[in-house]
């Protein structure tokens, strides 16, 4: 999840749904699964989370490649740091 509390110079910082997020009303965020399934949550009507789906694949050693089926544009990001607390992205 969004940890938007924490971004800085255009370095956005997401954590697992676990942690003890300060109260916000609705948070987004993004999933990686291990099959290439690239997951955004974005939040929806009621402040409810709304999964859109997508691809991703490694462009190089730090930045991956995400693309959606319709009319959603490809984007890349660039991963800063990952590890078991936290994942920051540009």
């Amino acid at each position: 999840m969004h940890s938007r509390e924490e971004d800085q110079d255009g370095v956005m910082v997401y954590r697992e749904e676990s942690f003890n997020f300060p109260p916000a009303r609705g948070r987004d965020g993004i999933e990686f699964r291990p099959d290439g399934t690239f997951i955004e949550w974005a939040i929806g009507a009621g402040d409810n989370q709304q999964g859109i789906k997508g691809r991703w694949e490694a462009a190089d050693s730090s930045h991956v490649r995400i693309t959606f089926d319709g009319s959603r544009p490809a984007r890349s990001m660039e991963i800063v740091q990952v590890d078991g607390q936290v994942l920051k992205v540009r």
